[in-house]
């Protein structure tokens, strides 16, 4: 009994067999079937190594949530150059309560407002990056997988004396409320007032005005490689002494999560404006440098995604069976079609034997070969 069952086990096993073998009497090599094949399998061989590189590669996912941490504070990170001497200029922050932010994290620096050759090299190269990401925004993907992003050179001390040094470098950071605020950089230094804000600026000569500048860098949040903000390498010239330079910003918090680098940071975009402050004409305002901030209640999570290893070994069968069954269905399509088409024309060559006169059949035959003249 034992030995019926596995024998009927056995024989339904192999009724279930979708891969039934052929005798190998019964299978014929062509030469056609073995160049369809050879090449068949270059063709699987390529696309299964193009589909590893497509494994390999990785894309940014960008996700928007509501932003729901408000006690928290806000870093302003400053590296900012001034045409005018550091005791004619003040910097800090106000923020929509017109409360007056500390700002004792920033430090003033006497320095040349040209640059060296190796600065002015690094400030083209920071110009070009933002003018291709203007352009190509898919930059900022890969910017943010190589998590690179060098240091400037440093910045050179000059043997001049402090009194030829006539620019000011403004550099550290500040931790704010996170609500709207005003970063400025105006003239005369910033005083505490019980009703609003002031700078102590009538002992500053308008001859001494000179707003140009050019920010390094300006960034919100941690410091982390992989992002280039849009104002970095900023470098605005004015010939007028009486000048009003106003940056609109835009923040928006961003989690980042690739395979180098999970950081909470914030991006921005900005819109900017400028005029010449002439009272005479109508143009009236405070001269200086304004950077209007807000913060958006959204917040951007990108994380960095990579395909599945299923998904890669389902797309790599499709690829390898998809092929193999196409070229066999070509190769047996093709094979019938010339089938075809010679039994036609041999059929057309009786066909006109039969039909002419007789010495021309005679002669005919005697140019068809038979099998005992082959022999």
């Amino acid at each position: 009994m034992r030995r019926l069952t596995q024998k009927k086990a056995l024989t339904l096993v192999k009724e279930l067999d979708a891969f039934p073998k052929v005798p190998e009497s019964y299978v014929e090599s062509t030469a056609s079937g073995g160049t369809v094949s050879l090449i068949a399998f270059t063709l699987m061989a390529v696309l299964a190594f193009l589909e590893f590189f497509v494994y390999r590669n990785t894309w940014m996912k960008y996700e928007y949530e509501v932003d729901k941490d408000f006690s928290s504070k806000l870093r302003i990170n400053v590296d900012i150059t001034v045409a005018m001497r550091c005791q004619y200029i003040g910097a800090d922050v106000l923020d929509l309560a017109e409360n007056m932010v500390a700002s004792d994290g920033l430090k003033y620096e006497a320095v040349n407002f040209e640059l060296s050759p190796e600065q002015r090299l690094w400030h083209m190269t920071l110009l070009h990056i933002q003018e291709r990401l203007r352009v190509e925004h898919a930059l900022q993907d890969l910017i943010f997988k190589s998590a690179i992003k060098e240091a400037p050179p440093a910045q050179l001390h000059s043997e001049d004396s402090p009194s030829s040094l006539r620019a000011c470098r403004i550099h550290g950071h500040m931790y704010v409320n996170k609500v709207a605020g005003n970063f400025h950089v105006t003239v005369g230094k910033s005083i505490p007032h019980p009703r609003g804000h002031a700078h102590l600026a009538a002992l500053v000569s308008h001859d001494t005005y000179n707003f140009s500048h050019r920010i390094d860098h300006l960034s919100f949040g941690e410091l982390i490689p992989g992002i280039i903000n849009p104002l970095d390498g900023t470098e605005k010239v004015s010939a007028e002494s009486n000048h009003m330079f106003q940056y609109f910003i835009t923040i928006v918090p961003t989690k980042l999560n690739t395979y180098k680098i999970s950081a909470e940071t914030h991006q921005y975009s900005v819109t900017e404006q400028e005029r010449v402050i002439n009272h005479a004409a109508g143009s009236h305002g405070v001269s200086g440098i304004f950077m209007k901030y807000d913060i958006s209640s959204l917040m951007v999570k990108v994380t960095e995604q990579h395909m599945p290893l299923w998904q890669f070994l389902v797309r790599l069968c499709g690829i390898i069976g998809g092929i193999f069954s196409t070229t066999g269905m070509l190769h047996s399509v093709v094979g019938f079609m010339i089938d075809v088409f010679c039994c036609r024309f041999q059929m057309g060559i009786y066909k006109r034997i039969k039909e002419a006169p007789p010495n021309e059949q005679q002669e005919s035959e005697t140019l068809i070969p038979t099998e005992n003249d082959a022999q």
